[in-house]
């Protein structure tokens, strides 16, 4: 399926303001069509003065007319004289008999998208952006509740904004959508000084949470919040905007360990204000979700930071330890413990950097380099490593064996077959979908006798690539001088992870 950008710029018609402006309608659209009870169609025009569908809302209030999604369908004949007028009338249109869809009859709107140049004028854009058309039921005949006369109220203003180019509003802030309120879980409608005309029963239930056991009717939202808060220290800045419906804006209130996430949606008629929506909804579990990742995310984080502690705490005891001893065996042997602790200290040290459990393993990597000056000093050695190209980000399991394999295989190039002499170590990576591949070039001396050696070394790398990674590994001397080692690890390893 193509995206809401894909769709409308495909049609030649629309440009990239125009894009950002139905972005912004469609984040709404699933709100339009619960408060109207009716499913909502956003139609776009083409050059060849069709309109296609670019997004399609079915109300959770209500049931749907329309089972099969309308997106990147060309408009039906029936709908078509309604809509185009809408859009060359710049005015809403309402069906004149009932629509009959699959023996159900139902009332059309047709509702102009009209686009507002700026946020604090205000000019609009030539002609409409898109169409939207509302679809309502007309099979099901009961007397509606009066928290439906409200919602279809509600949704009568919205569409009346949409028309004129006041909403969505361009001041409202861009924020993540995650427990926003929706019109099912608490509606609070307030006139023009902020006093509320009528609460939803989840709207006054979020309330009685918070303390509040009185009607929500008759009462300033404001008056109410701030009696809520009372003893508070610390409070969002945006809470009186946000109830009192002046900016659309989106806060939290929290009171008795009960929080509700509120959001203003302010209604203007002819540019001026004269009331405004507030969504709220109960986010005190999901807000404790949230405080439970956050701790989680910080615990993985300073365990990683502790171990990396740890580690060079150890490699610096190993470090001591080797210039106490006497056997040059001995001390080789506890240097290239010492660098080999290091470099799985570097892995946990830039996890310690961020709460993910990926690692861009290309600064790991660049990072674990810089022990290999310090073993080519000890071998009289003038080694100039260099990385060509990307290993990406890998999951920390992953990064860990092979930042310690390739790391070994580093130092072996510069301590055997760069051994007393100046010469270059390469490493190149290359990564696609299905394996990634490393190889590692000196221009030393080559294999002794073409053989590979047998070496805890070599034991080492051939354990972490092969047995915890599921890779491949090759030896080879390159023709005329030096060795080359080819790593190949499956990508489907990795992603299993």
């Amino acid at each position: 399926m193509s995206t809401l950008s894909d769709l409308v710029l495909a049609q030649g018609r629309s440009s990239q303001a125009d894009v950002d402006w139905l972005h912004m309608l469609v984040g709404d659209l699933q709100l339009l069509a619960d408060l109207a009870f009716a499913d909502i169609v956003l139609w776009v025009p083409s050059v060849d003065d069709r309109f296609v569908a670019v997004a399609h809302a079915r109300p959770s209030s209500a049931a749907t007319l329309f089972y099969r999604d309308f997106v990147g369908q060309t408009i039906r004949p029936e709908w078509h004289g309604q809509v185009s007028e809408a859009f060359r009338t710049a005015r809403i249109v309402d069906s004149s008999v009932p629509d009959w869809y699959e023996e159900m009859p139902t009332r059309v709107r047709a509702v102009p998208v009209m686009r507002r140049l700026s946020a604090t004028g205000t000019e609009l854009a030539p002609e409409p952006v898109a169409v939207i058309t509302r679809h309502t039921n007309l099979g099901s005949t009961r007397t509606p509740s009066r928290q439906e006369l409200t919602f279809n109220d509600c949704a009568e203003e919205l569409f009346q904004m949409i028309a004129s180019g006041d909403f969505p509003d361009l001041g409202a802030p861009t924020g993540p959508r995650r427990g926003a309120p929706r019109a099912s879980d608490g509606l609070i409608r307030l006139d023009v000084d902020g006093i509320t005309t009528f609460a939803s029963p989840n709207a006054l239930s979020a309330f009685n949470r918070m303390g509040f056991d009185d009607e929500l009717e008759g009462e300033s939202l404001a008056d109410v919040s701030t009696r809520l808060l009372s003893g508070k220290l610390v409070v969002d800045e945006s809470l009186p905007l946000v109830v009192t419906g002046r900016a659309p804006w989106r806060t939290d209130v929290e009171s008795r360990g009960v929080t509700v996430s509120l959001r203003a949606i302010p209604i203007r008629r002819r540019g001026e204000r004269t009331g405004a929506i507030v969504l709220s909804r109960d986010v005190t579990e999901l807000r404790h979700q949230e405080q439970e990742l956050i701790t989680k995310d910080a615990t993985i984080r300073e365990i990683h930071h502790r171990v990396k502690n740890n580690l060079q705490t150890v490699a610096s005891l190993l470090r001591i330890q080797a210039r106490r001893t006497h056997s040059p065996e001995a001390r080789d042997a506890l240097t290239q413990a010492m660098r080999r602790v290091g470099a799985i200290a570097v892995v946990h040290d830039t996890l310690s950097e961020g709460l993910a459990q990926n690692v861009d393993f290309d600064d790991v990597f660049d990072r674990a380099l810089l022990l290999v000056a310090e073993v080519a000093s000890a071998h009289n050695t003038t080694a100039h490593p260099k990385r060509s190209g990307s290993f990406g980000v890998l999951p920390s399991e992953y990064a860990t064996p092979l930042a310690l394999a390739l790391t070994e295989l580093v130092t072996n190039a510069v301590e055997h077959g760069l051994a007393g002499q100046e010469g270059d170590v390469e490493i190149i990576a290359r990564r696609d979908e299905t394996v990634l591949s490393v190889q590692v070039r000196d221009t030393g001396s080559g294999l002794p006798e073409g053989k590979v050696g047998e070496g805890l070394g070599t034991q080492i790398v051939r354990t972490l690539i092969q047995g915890e990674l599921g890779g491949t590994i090759d030896w080879h001397t390159v023709m005329g001088r030096g060795t080359e080692v080819t790593i190949e690890v499956p990508m489907r390893w990795i992603t299993a992870s």
